[in-house]
Order: structure tokens, then sequence, then C-alpha cells
């Protein structure tokens, strides 16, 4: 790291001794969620018999199928369903909506858009196909207060009318600038939504678990929440799948549409991958806690720096994601520069921007990491349009993430020719 400039570690020095009364709130989280975890381990028995894959159809399964019950337990749902199957995060929640609507019904989002890659389910992007809009399943949305808070009474007023069939909640921001919402605004959106609405609610957990210490499911949460292993709850060694829990009746409905009807999730070989989704479950509380300790070095370093983030370092948080507005797309090349520069897989490389699926611009992204696309291990993308904002997320370990932000400060200084 000998392109770190003094001044960058001099910084880094100054914004760490601010940081220690947060750490330990964060350490406190992450012992709480190992807890959590450890109970549910013990009360299902977990062995290690269960860590055998399966091959061909992957009957009887009792690694997968022990996996399930705790997701469930650990999220207090009444059923799960986690399957490498699911090849990302936009996946799981796709299977989850076409489980908790039927032709005729509309699909209403609660807090604006959803993030891109979900716009080609929906079917708002031009191209039907294998849509909801295809299957004749209509969108609403519900735009965010000026301050990017819930309309609650908008979301009310919508909810109740009788063709909508279910109300999707993003925890997190996606490439937004609203702030995330907490489990407890979560809790009392799916509160008020179910005195107008029998409609099923689904939550996108993604880059939520874990950082608090209850989860926004069970009896007062989302019908269903949904997530992706390469994410939090993969602990950095789930190499791909994702999650969908909560009612019984809809996530063997989720099954079923994953596989195909009549068999759902009584199929699905896991090809010697249970261990590492046992333990990368059971090591999540400590490597978000670290995510979560780079965020917020992060947005003390980029704010010493002059610039605007979101959350800010001593705001409370409710994902791992940190946005950073650069106001500059050069700055924020220089930025994703650096974080790819300190990754320990692909550091030679230069990330560029391009048009990536999914996505209505070009985005430039930072990851070198262990597990392609993992955005638990430290990463950085941007959607290259004003206000030329970043978003960071991930750090396996604190000390490589700390790295990462000390690296892309120093390239920006550089590339820049000037200092904060």
């Amino acid at each position: 790291m000998t392109e770190i400039s003094k001044e960058v570690r001099l910084m880094a020095d100054e914004a760490e001794r601010s940081l220690a009364d947060i750490f330990r709130k964060i350490d406190k989280t992450a012992e709480r969620n190992t807890e959590r975890i450890l109970s549910a381990f013990r009360r299902h028995s977990v062995s290690e018999s269960m860590f055998a894959g399966t091959t061909g159809y992957g009957y009887n399964d009792r690694g997968r199928d022990t996996l399930d019950l705790i997701y469930a337990d650990v999220f207090g749902c009444e059923a799960g369903l986690v399957r490498i199957g699911f090849v990302n995060g936009t996946h799981a929640i796709t299977a989850a909506l076409f489980a908790s609507l039927k032709p005729g019904q509309v699909l209403l989002s609660a807090v604006g858009a959803p993030y891109d890659t979900l716009h080609g389910v929906i079917g708002i992007n031009g191209d039907h196909f294998g849509s909801l809009k295809r299957y004749g399943i209509g969108y609403r949305q519900v735009e965010t207060l000026e301050d990017g808070k819930p309309d609650i009474d908008g979301i009310l007023k919508a909810a109740a009318s009788p063709d909508v069939g279910a109300v999707l909640i993003q925890r997190s921001r996606g490439y937004s600038t609203r702030p995330s919402l907490s489990v407890r605004e979560i809790k009392d959106i799916c509160k008020q939504i179910r005195k107008v609405s029998s409609a099923a609610i689904v939550v996108d957990n993604c880059y939520g678990e874990f950082v608090e210490d209850e989860e926004p499911g069970g009896p007062d949460g989302g019908d269903l929440l949904c997530g992706s292993l390469i994410k939090n709850p993969g602990g950095g060694l789930a190499v791909s799948g994702g999650y969908v829990v909560g009612r019984a009746d809809l996530v063997e409905r989720a099954a079923f549409r994953l596989t195909v009807p009549g068999i759902g999730g009584e199929c699905g070989s896991t090809f010697g991958q249970n261990r590492l989704m046992y333990q990368g479950l059971f090591m999540a509380p400590h490597v978000v806690a670290n995510s979560l300790k780079t965020a917020v070095f992060c947005a003390k370093m980029t704010e010493m720096a002059g610039f605007r983030t979101s959350p800010g370092w001593d705001e409370e948080r409710h994902d791992i994601i940190q946005m950073i507005e650069f106001g500059d797309p050069e700055a924020v090349k220089a930025f994703c520069e650096g974080i790819q520069a300190a990754s320990p897989v692909d550091s030679f490389v230069k990330p560029e921007p391009w048009p990536m699926p999914g996505y209505d611009c070009d985005v430039i992204m930072a990851a070198g990491t262990f597990i392609q696309g993992a955005s638990i291990e430290l990463s950085c993308d941007a959607p290259m349009r004003p206000p030329y904002t970043a978003y960071l997320q991930g750090g396996l370990t604190y000390e490589s993430g700390k790295l990462g932000i000390m690296l892309a400060l120093s390239r920006i200084s550089e590339r820049k020719n000037t200092w904060f």
C-alpha cells in the first residue's frame, strides 16, 4: 500500500480516534446476532453429516432442508427456501413476487421505483417477455416524501385498492438518494398496510441482514423476505445463491417458481456447497460488522475531504451501503480505481464505465472479489450520471476496507492534483 499518501494516512489516524464508540455498538449488535444464529444451529442439531452435498435430483438432502429451517428460525419466519439455484437477489425477489401475485392483480412498490434490475421483472423497461406484465399483472408505485421518508398516507391509499395483490418494500436505497429503511419502519409500514389490505407484503432485504439485531419478518413484519447469499447472509463464503423466508404457503409457491409446480423445494442438488452456506451464515454477523465499520470509516474520511455522504459517519445505519456524492465523473472513476487497486483479486485491473445489463446508463464497478459480484466483499459502483454518486459496500475485514478507502482517496488527490 505504498501509494497511500502521507496526508491520507494522517487523516485516517485522526478519523479513527472519533469512531471507537460507534465501533463498540457495531460489535455488540454482531454479538447478539451471533447468539441468535448459534441458538438456531443448536436447536436444529447441526452436524458434520449435513455438509455432504447431493447430485442429480437432490432428494433427501438433510443439510439443505435443515438450512431452510435454520433460516426461517433466524429470521423469525414460518418457512425458508435457501438455494444455490437462485442466481442473485433479483432472482429470489422475482420468485417471491410471482408467488404473491395472480393475473389481474397489481404490484405496489411502497417506496418509489425498485432497484434497476427489477424493472425488467415488472415489465417497465419495454421488454415484457416473461415479466409480470406479460402475465397480466399491473404495477404502481408510491413516491417517497421530499425528505426521502415513506409516504404512509399515500401507501395506505394505494394499498387499499382491491386489485393490489402484493406490496414490495425495498429496505436499502438502491441507486436512489432516499434513506434506507430500519426494521422498525418496515414493521410499522406492514402494520399499517394490514389495516387496509390483505395483500402479501414482500420485503427486499438485500444489504440489511444482521445490521440490526432483528429482521423485518415474522407476524408483525413482511410475509416474505428475500435476499442474496453473496451479500450479508453468505458471510463472504457462500459461492452463490439466495433465500426466501416467510409464510409457509408463499414460500412453497416461490419454490414452485424456482423449479416447477409439484416439485418445488423437494429437488435441487447442493454439489458440496452446504458447508460454505452454513459456515457463511455463522460468520455473517462478524463480516457484516466489518462492512459497517468500513462504511463508517469511509463516511468519516470522505466528509473530512469535503464530499457529501449518506448516511453520515455518526448516523444510525440500516444496511451496509455507503453513498458518497462526488459531483464529478473523474472523482468517481479515481475512487473506484483506488478500491480496485486495493483489492486482493484483480488489483491490476482498471475499472471503466460500461453498459451493464439491467441499467439505463453506463455503470462503473470496482470489485476485486474472491466471489464474482459479491457485495459483502469490498466493492464500489456508480451510475455515470449526475450528481455522480458512488455506492460503496462490503469489507470482509475492516483492515482491508480501511486501506481500500485510504488508497481511493489518495487516487482522487493524485488525479485532481489537489489536496482536500
